[in-house]
């Protein structure tokens, strides 16, 4: 039955693919951005096979791959060159007899390190050395610019040490089942691994302490709602400070096996109380058990470059149980994964060389620009801003930098590649990335980074940089066709560009200045009538539930609400752009094709497992909703459709929410 746009928008334009599309055996959901990101995963595994790379165990399941008669590791690239690292890479991966022959042996020097230690103080360093080595610990670290001093690389420190998506799957009722499908999965994980030679406990033991101090460490934690917060997570801190905060826990060793040099004095902690909490519970665990923690912390950290054994149980646990995926990827598909994940942008180079015409750069700016001038104009008339408020958020928005396609400057990675040597690889590619961040605290930034790679399906802002950045794969059908209708490209690229836009004045990134400093320029009042405006968006999508759902699985109104604002600023600000375009005589049909080309956007299906979890740790709200709420509150699609009161999408215009 066909279902009116004004009783379900996004169920109008998506109905028939989403009664009869079946999500594919391998992943947790599809749709719109994930057929494209398919679309972008071959055309860089053809790029990787065309470098030399093996192709076997899969690689040439799909028409126009390069089968292993036509490619051999290694070939003829130079040691050391681009090629070389790319195809070597690879075909380490794709190499499946080495990784069995191998077993766990290459993690045997980690585990080492742990067994050696003889007290507390002996496995902070451990510990230190593991974070080095990617290996998660009782805190997590990172260096990226300080939200203080925009212009200077700082190194923040966060709440960790917990496997489970967050603090909640240790204590609600609801994940109970979960906990013990989680013990079960490190039971079986140790009998596989043989776990009880490197820690001495049994499989069953092992499971129970795990859980028991991750469950200690999880008691601590903020929850992400209060993690979003930019001025809470921003604690500055002498190093004599991070030690009062984490005594019990040696951090001055830490962070010297981490590489930080001993005269760094500046650090940035995100949660304090959980930093303090988590490293008390380190102080006052058992030795033993903190040891076999932390080597199953290294186990959980490497088991893509493991035996097919090892790499089936944790897909079995954290893909099928948390996700509901019934089916690992193919494993060309992982190993392209792996390839964008230490060497992205070697291929991104590659890519935007063969399938990013130089005209869509040009086309995306200019779209950019009319976004930001149709932003200039709404927030010049808006009537709940004070002029001095204005005037400060035009001056932001006049600094915003806008990034297309990808970098003007590539990257270089220097670390030993070898094609018969896939742990290796991830431990030196991850080890050299490590110190290219450590080496950067209180250096200038980098302007020319950029955090995706150009094959990324996505697009991003950064508050602190002030920049929004669209890589060269989503610019294309159906977000942006050069060829296409306008009308299509403002609701679909348009939206997305402006959303990007919206995020540096939604409830967090207003907090930040045009230089990128967390500095407050709005007046007590502005800020007032704001924050009531986000509030009734946070009302709004609080009882929302997705379709299928219980009752009680409802939307968290203050978890998404960033995101929320960026959509509806996005798409109204897209909308605005299109009538000034248009000098403001919009057409009916390119009205119509705005909204679906918004709706053509989301179109996505998730399973039952994957909509729950991401209703308790995802920042955005479920697809259904970033279309149809988005749309119940703004006034044009009302006007086009002709809702009226009783309709599925009406909303009573003194409930409908506008900020920007």
């Amino acid at each position: 039955m066909t279902v009116l746009p004004t009783d379900d928008f996004f169920r109008h334009v998506n109905g028939q693919w989403l009664d009869t599309f079946e999500i594919p055996q391998d992943r947790a959901g599809d749709g719109q951005m994930r057929q494209l990101h398919d679309a972008a995963e071959v055309a860089v595994r053809d790029i990787i096979t065309g470098l030399g790379a093996g192709a076997g165990d899969g690689a040439d399941a799909q028409a126009g791959s390069a089968g292993p008669e036509e490619a051999t590791a290694g070939a003829v690239a130079p040691a050391g060159s681009p090629a070389q690292m790319v195809s070597d890479l690879y075909s380490s991966f794709m190499d499946t007899q080495t990784i069995e022959d191998r077993g766990l042996e290459p993690l045997q020097p980690l585990f080492d390190l742990v067994k050696g230690a003889k007290n507390h103080q002996e496995l902070a360093r451990v510990s230190g050395e593991l974070y080095r080595h990617g290996v998660s610990g009782v805190i997590a670290a990172y260096v990226s610019p300080d939200a203080m001093k925009s212009d200077t690389y700082a190194m923040y420190m966060m709440q960790d040490g917990i496997t489970l998506p967050d603090e909640s799957y240790y204590s609600d009722e609801q994940y109970s089942e979960i906990r013990t499908e989680f013990v079960e999965h490190i039971e079986r994980l140790a009998q596989l691994t043989d776990l009880v030679k490197h820690t001495g406990f049994t499989s069953s033991d092992l499971a129970t302490h795990v859980l028991a101090i991750e469950t200690d460490m999880a008691s601590h934690h903020w929850d992400r709602v209060a993690v979003r917060d930019a001025q809470k997570t921003y604690n500055p801190v002498t190093r004599a400070e991070l030690v009062e905060l984490t005594e019990g826990f040696d951090i001055d060793a830490w962070l010297d096996a981490l590489g930080v040099d001993p005269s760094v004095d500046h650090f940035i902690v995100g949660q304090p109380s959980a930093i303090t909490g988590d490293t008390d519970v380190w102080a006052q665990s058992d030795l033993e058990v903190l040891k076999a923690w932390t080597i199953y912390q290294i186990l959980n950290s490497r088991t893509g470059a493991l035996p097919e054994a090892v790499v089936d149980e944790h897909f079995d646990f954290f893909s099928r149980t948390l996700s509901g995926t019934p089916q690992i990827r193919e494993r060309w598909k992982r190993g392209v994964s792996l390839v964008e994940g230490y060497l992205g942008e070697v291929v991104g180079k590659l890519y935007v060389e063969k399938y990013f015409p130089p005209e869509s750069k040009d086309a995306i700016r200019e779209l950019v620009d009319a976004l930001i001038e149709a932003y200039r104009q709404s927030i010049t008339n808006l009537d709940w801003m004070g002029e001095e408020t204005k005037q400060k958020a035009l001056t932001k928005l006049s600094q915003f930098t806008p990034k297309v396609g990808y970098p003007d400057v590539w990257r270089e990675y220097n670390f030993e590649v070898k094609a018969d040597d896939l742990a290796g690889n991830v431990d030196r590619a991850t080890v050299a990335e490590t110190k290219r961040h450590i080496d950067r605290i209180n250096q200038p930034i980098d302007p020319h980074e950029w955090l995706m790679n150009p094959q990324t399906v996505n697009a991003y802002y950064h508050p602190v940089l002030n920049e929004i950045v669209f890589p060269a794969a989503i610019l294309q059908p159906p977000f942006f066709d050069a060829d296409g209708l306008p009308a299509s490209n403002f609701g679909a690229i348009g939206a997305v560009i402006g959303h990007e836009i919206g995020h540096g004045f939604d409830d967090q990134g207003s907090r930040y200045d045009g230089t990128g400093n967390l500095v407050n320029w709005w007046t007590d009042e502005d800020r007032e009538c704001f924050t009531e405006r986000v509030q009734g968006l946070i009302d709004q999508y609080d009882v929302l539930v997705p379709e299928g759902l219980d009752p009680s699985d409802t939307v968290n109104g203050s978890l998404t609400v960033g995101e929320n604002i960026g959509d509806l600023g996005g798409l109204g600000i897209a909308w605005k752009a299109l009538n000034i375009a248009s000098d403001g005589n919009v057409s009916e049909d390119d009205a119509r094709a705005f909204f679906t080309a918004w709706a053509i956007a989301w179109k996505s299906k998730f399973r039952a497992e994957e909509r729950r979890r991401r209703l308790a740790v995802d920042p955005h709200s479920p697809e259904e909703f970033r279309c149809n709420q988005v749309l119940k509150n703004m006034d044009a699609f009302h006007e086009t459709f002709g809702t009226k009161p009783g309709d599925g999408m009406w909303l009573d215009p003194a409930e409908r929410v506008s900020i920007w």
